[in-house]
Protein backbone atom coordinates (compact mmCIF):
# COMPACT_ATOMS: atom_id res chain seq x y z
CA UNK A 1 0.00 0.00 0.00
CA UNK A 2 3.77 1.32 -1.94
CA UNK A 3 0.59 3.10 -2.94
CA UNK A 4 -0.58 5.78 -1.16
CA UNK A 5 -3.95 4.23 0.01
CA UNK A 6 -6.74 7.28 -0.22
CA UNK A 7 -9.75 6.25 1.62
CA UNK A 8 -12.42 7.90 3.82
CA UNK A 9 -12.00 5.86 7.26
CA UNK A 10 -15.29 5.82 9.05
CA UNK A 11 -17.02 9.32 8.55
CA UNK A 12 -15.84 12.73 8.05
CA UNK A 13 -16.74 13.76 10.99
CA UNK A 14 -15.76 10.89 12.83
CA UNK A 15 -12.46 9.57 10.97
CA UNK A 16 -11.54 6.16 12.58
CA UNK A 17 -12.31 2.47 11.17
CA UNK A 18 -11.49 -1.09 11.96
CA UNK A 19 -10.87 -4.12 9.79
CA UNK A 20 -10.90 -7.38 11.03
CA UNK A 21 -8.87 -9.53 8.80
CA UNK A 22 -8.39 -13.41 8.51
CA UNK A 23 -7.29 -15.88 6.19
CA UNK A 24 -10.76 -15.93 3.62
CA UNK A 25 -10.30 -11.39 3.80
CA UNK A 26 -9.22 -10.43 0.30
CA UNK A 27 -6.52 -8.34 1.71
CA UNK A 28 -5.16 -11.19 3.79
CA UNK A 29 -1.58 -10.67 2.74
CA UNK A 30 -1.35 -6.98 3.52
CA UNK A 31 0.43 -5.40 0.59
CA UNK A 32 2.71 -2.75 0.67
CA UNK A 33 1.45 0.67 0.72
CA UNK A 34 1.01 4.11 2.71
CA UNK A 35 -1.14 5.99 4.26
CA UNK A 36 -1.26 9.87 5.81
CA UNK A 37 -3.76 8.37 9.04
CA UNK A 38 -2.24 6.22 11.92
CA UNK A 39 -2.39 2.06 11.86
CA UNK A 40 -2.62 0.17 14.82
CA UNK A 41 -2.35 -3.75 14.40
CA UNK A 42 -3.22 -6.16 16.87
CA UNK A 43 -2.58 -10.05 16.13
CA UNK A 44 -5.00 -12.34 17.55
CA UNK A 45 -3.43 -15.59 16.28
CA UNK A 46 -0.74 -17.16 14.59
CA UNK A 47 1.75 -14.33 13.26
CA UNK A 48 2.63 -11.91 10.31
CA UNK A 49 6.12 -10.82 9.44
CA UNK A 50 6.08 -7.01 8.87
CA UNK A 51 8.27 -4.54 7.12
CA UNK A 52 7.61 -0.85 8.30
CA UNK A 53 10.33 1.76 6.03
CA UNK A 54 12.12 -1.28 5.13
CA UNK A 55 12.46 -2.54 8.73
CA UNK A 56 11.34 -6.16 9.41
CA UNK A 57 9.20 -6.93 12.32
CA UNK A 58 8.00 -10.28 13.67
CA UNK A 59 4.21 -10.04 16.01
CA UNK A 60 2.67 -13.01 17.46
CA UNK A 61 -0.59 -13.16 18.99
CA UNK A 62 -0.87 -10.66 21.73
CA UNK A 63 1.71 -8.42 20.08
CA UNK A 64 0.49 -4.66 18.78
CA UNK A 65 2.49 -2.86 15.96
CA UNK A 66 1.60 0.67 15.55
CA UNK A 67 2.32 2.07 12.19
CA UNK A 68 2.80 5.88 12.00
CA UNK A 69 1.77 8.08 9.44
CA UNK A 70 3.02 8.10 5.94
CA UNK A 71 5.27 4.80 7.03
CA UNK A 72 5.39 2.16 4.34
CA UNK A 73 4.49 -1.11 5.33
CA UNK A 74 3.25 -4.46 4.70
CA UNK A 75 2.69 -8.08 6.06
CA UNK A 76 2.63 -11.96 5.22
CA UNK A 77 0.76 -13.22 7.81
CA UNK A 78 1.36 -16.80 8.88
CA UNK A 79 -1.99 -18.47 10.21
CA UNK A 80 -2.77 -15.35 11.74
CA UNK A 81 -5.69 -13.49 12.51
CA UNK A 82 -5.33 -9.59 13.39
CA UNK A 83 -7.43 -6.28 13.07
CA UNK A 84 -6.44 -3.08 12.30
CA UNK A 85 -7.86 0.35 13.72
CA UNK A 86 -6.65 3.31 10.75
CA UNK A 87 -7.86 6.89 12.16
CA UNK A 88 -6.47 10.38 11.86
CA UNK A 89 -5.37 12.01 14.29
CA UNK A 90 -7.17 15.42 13.85
CA UNK A 91 -9.86 13.75 15.74
CA UNK A 92 -8.27 14.34 19.12
CA UNK A 93 -8.82 17.40 20.06
CA UNK A 94 -5.22 18.49 21.97
CA UNK A 95 -6.59 20.71 24.77
CA UNK A 96 -3.65 21.48 26.30
CA UNK A 97 -0.28 22.90 25.55
CA UNK A 98 2.02 18.70 25.95
CA UNK A 99 -0.95 17.24 23.75
CA UNK A 100 -0.73 19.56 21.16
CA UNK A 101 3.07 19.90 20.49
CA UNK A 102 2.94 15.91 20.91
CA UNK A 103 0.30 16.16 17.66
CA UNK A 104 2.47 18.63 15.90
CA UNK A 105 5.16 16.73 16.41
CA UNK A 106 4.21 13.74 15.65
CA UNK A 107 2.28 15.12 12.25
CA UNK A 108 5.10 16.69 11.20
CA UNK A 109 7.19 13.57 11.72
CA UNK A 110 9.38 15.41 14.28
CA UNK A 111 8.48 12.35 16.48
CA UNK A 112 7.16 8.55 15.83
CA UNK A 113 5.35 6.34 18.01
CA UNK A 114 7.27 3.23 18.83
CA UNK A 115 6.33 0.50 16.68
CA UNK A 116 6.75 -3.00 17.69
CA UNK A 117 4.90 -3.85 21.66
CA UNK A 118 5.09 -7.44 22.92
CA UNK A 119 2.48 -8.51 24.90
CA UNK A 120 4.40 -8.11 28.11
CA UNK A 121 4.15 -4.69 27.20
CA UNK A 122 0.48 -4.27 29.11
CA UNK A 123 0.19 -0.82 29.83
CA UNK A 124 0.45 -0.10 26.20
CA UNK A 125 -1.30 -3.59 24.88
CA UNK A 126 -4.37 -3.12 27.45
CA UNK A 127 -4.87 0.30 26.55
CA UNK A 128 -4.76 -0.80 22.92
CA UNK A 129 -7.22 -3.67 23.84
CA UNK A 130 -9.56 -1.14 25.54
CA UNK A 131 -9.60 0.90 21.93
CA UNK A 132 -10.19 -1.96 19.86
CA UNK A 133 -13.02 -3.48 22.58
CA UNK A 134 -14.77 -0.11 21.88
CA UNK A 135 -14.36 0.01 18.14
CA UNK A 136 -15.66 -3.65 17.94
CA UNK A 137 -18.78 -3.32 20.44
CA UNK A 138 -19.99 -0.31 18.29
CA UNK A 139 -19.79 2.10 21.10
CA UNK A 140 -20.24 5.81 21.25
CA UNK A 141 -17.91 8.43 20.47
CA UNK A 142 -17.25 9.67 23.57
CA UNK A 143 -16.30 5.72 24.60
CA UNK A 144 -14.49 5.42 21.34
CA UNK A 145 -12.31 8.67 22.15
CA UNK A 146 -11.78 7.99 26.01
CA UNK A 147 -9.85 4.45 24.75
CA UNK A 148 -7.87 6.60 22.53
CA UNK A 149 -6.90 9.36 24.78
CA UNK A 150 -6.22 6.60 26.91
CA UNK A 151 -3.77 5.02 24.88
CA UNK A 152 -2.22 8.58 23.68
CA UNK A 153 -1.94 9.03 27.62
CA UNK A 154 -0.03 5.57 28.09
CA UNK A 155 2.05 6.62 24.90
CA UNK A 156 3.37 10.40 25.91
CA UNK A 157 3.68 9.10 30.14
CA UNK A 158 5.73 6.01 29.55
CA UNK A 159 8.02 7.46 27.03
CA UNK A 160 6.55 4.88 23.93
CA UNK A 161 8.32 8.01 21.35
CA UNK A 162 11.34 8.81 20.26
CA UNK A 163 12.96 11.40 17.97
CA UNK A 164 13.02 10.77 14.03
CA UNK A 165 16.47 11.03 12.95
CA UNK A 166 17.42 12.63 9.69
CA UNK A 167 16.95 10.11 6.69
CA UNK A 168 19.80 9.95 4.47
CA UNK A 169 19.43 11.98 1.45
CA UNK A 170 19.60 8.40 -0.61
CA UNK A 171 17.23 6.57 1.66
CA UNK A 172 14.40 9.76 0.89
CA UNK A 173 15.11 9.41 -2.94
CA UNK A 174 14.52 5.25 -2.31
CA UNK A 175 10.99 5.91 -0.95
CA UNK A 176 10.17 8.41 -3.63
CA UNK A 177 11.23 6.17 -6.12
CA UNK A 178 9.39 3.00 -4.50
CA UNK A 179 5.91 5.10 -3.60
CA UNK A 180 5.81 6.32 -7.57
CA UNK A 181 6.40 2.62 -9.13
CA UNK A 182 4.10 0.69 -7.06
CA UNK A 183 1.31 3.94 -7.00
CA UNK A 184 2.08 3.12 -11.20
CA UNK A 185 1.14 -0.83 -10.35
CA UNK A 186 -1.45 -0.08 -8.37
CA UNK A 187 -3.22 2.01 -11.08
CA UNK A 188 -2.03 -0.23 -14.40
CA UNK A 189 -2.65 -3.86 -12.54
CA UNK A 190 -5.72 -4.34 -15.33
CA UNK A 191 -3.63 -4.04 -17.71
CA UNK A 192 -0.37 -5.71 -19.35
CA UNK A 193 2.82 -4.31 -17.64
CA UNK A 194 6.03 -5.25 -18.11
CA UNK A 195 9.52 -5.20 -15.90
CA UNK A 196 10.83 -2.96 -18.45
CA UNK A 197 7.85 -0.14 -17.99
CA UNK A 198 8.20 -0.50 -14.08
CA UNK A 199 11.39 -0.12 -14.06
CA UNK A 200 11.61 2.87 -16.28
CA UNK A 201 8.83 4.02 -13.66
CA UNK A 202 11.70 3.78 -10.81
CA UNK A 203 14.53 5.91 -13.30
CA UNK A 204 16.46 2.23 -13.20
CA UNK A 205 17.55 -0.68 -15.38
CA UNK A 206 15.57 -3.97 -15.07
CA UNK A 207 18.33 -5.68 -13.45
CA UNK A 208 18.88 -3.32 -10.76
CA UNK A 209 15.36 -2.26 -10.37
CA UNK A 210 14.52 -6.03 -9.40
CA UNK A 211 17.56 -5.72 -7.01
CA UNK A 212 15.95 -2.42 -5.21
CA UNK A 213 12.43 -3.46 -5.09
CA UNK A 214 13.13 -6.55 -3.75
CA UNK A 215 15.12 -5.17 -0.96
CA UNK A 216 12.87 -2.61 0.03
CA UNK A 217 9.81 -4.66 -0.34
CA UNK A 218 10.86 -8.21 0.39
CA UNK A 219 8.77 -9.64 -3.08
CA UNK A 220 9.95 -9.52 -6.65
CA UNK A 221 8.03 -6.91 -8.83
CA UNK A 222 6.03 -9.64 -10.71
CA UNK A 223 5.87 -11.46 -7.27
CA UNK A 224 4.15 -7.87 -5.83
CA UNK A 225 1.99 -7.20 -9.21
CA UNK A 226 0.71 -11.19 -9.23
CA UNK A 227 -0.17 -10.54 -5.31
CA UNK A 228 -1.58 -6.96 -5.93
CA UNK A 229 -3.80 -8.84 -8.74
CA UNK A 230 -4.79 -11.62 -6.72
CA UNK A 231 -6.07 -9.60 -3.89
CA UNK A 232 -8.24 -7.48 -6.69
CA UNK A 233 -9.57 -10.50 -8.09
CA UNK A 234 -10.40 -12.30 -4.58
CA UNK A 235 -12.56 -8.60 -3.74
CA UNK A 236 -14.42 -9.02 -7.20
CA UNK A 237 -15.46 -12.81 -6.72
CA UNK A 238 -17.05 -12.01 -3.29
CA UNK A 239 -18.94 -8.77 -4.50
CA UNK A 240 -19.72 -9.59 -7.81
CA UNK A 241 -21.20 -12.65 -9.64
CA UNK A 242 -19.06 -11.97 -12.60
CA UNK A 243 -17.20 -15.32 -13.90
CA UNK A 244 -13.62 -16.82 -12.99
CA UNK A 245 -12.85 -16.30 -16.79
CA UNK A 246 -14.14 -12.58 -16.42
CA UNK A 247 -11.98 -12.04 -13.09
CA UNK A 248 -9.18 -13.26 -14.44
CA UNK A 249 -9.18 -11.13 -17.92
CA UNK A 250 -10.44 -8.07 -16.06
CA UNK A 251 -7.34 -8.18 -12.92
CA UNK A 252 -4.58 -8.68 -15.69
CA UNK A 253 -4.16 -11.91 -16.42
CA UNK A 254 -4.45 -12.71 -20.01
CA UNK A 255 -4.17 -16.88 -19.20
CA UNK A 256 -7.19 -18.59 -17.09
CA UNK A 257 -4.84 -21.52 -16.09
CA UNK A 258 -2.17 -19.36 -14.91
CA UNK A 259 -4.37 -17.11 -12.86
CA UNK A 260 -5.94 -20.05 -11.00
CA UNK A 261 -1.94 -21.43 -10.29
CA UNK A 262 -1.31 -17.75 -9.17
CA UNK A 263 -4.63 -17.97 -7.04
CA UNK A 264 -4.04 -21.44 -5.37
CA UNK A 265 -0.29 -19.82 -4.37
CA UNK A 266 -1.29 -16.55 -2.81
CA UNK A 267 -4.85 -17.70 -1.17
CA UNK A 268 -4.46 -21.74 -0.87
CA UNK A 269 -7.55 -22.31 -2.75
CA UNK A 270 -8.76 -22.04 -5.99
CA UNK A 271 -11.10 -19.21 -6.65
CA UNK A 272 -14.16 -21.41 -7.31
CA UNK A 273 -13.34 -22.84 -3.94
CA UNK A 274 -12.78 -19.31 -2.13
CA UNK A 275 -15.89 -17.71 -3.58
CA UNK A 276 -17.62 -21.06 -2.60
CA UNK A 277 -16.29 -20.47 0.99
CA UNK A 278 -17.69 -17.16 1.70
CA UNK A 279 -21.23 -17.84 0.67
Amino acid sequence: MAYNELKQRGTYDFPIELYEIDSNHPKYEMAHHWHSEIEIIRIISGSIHLRLNNREIEAYAGDVVFVNSETVHGGVPDNCVYECIVFNTDMIFAGDRQCSVFLDDLNNHLLAVLDHFHRDKSDFTDAADRLFSAMKSKACSFEILSALYGLFSVIISSGYYRPVSGLSEGNIKNNIKLKRVLTFIRASYDSQISLEQMAETAGMSPKYFCYFFKEMTGKSPIEYLNTYRIERAARRLLSSDSSVTEIAYSCGFNDLSYFIKTFKAVKGITPKAFRKKAE
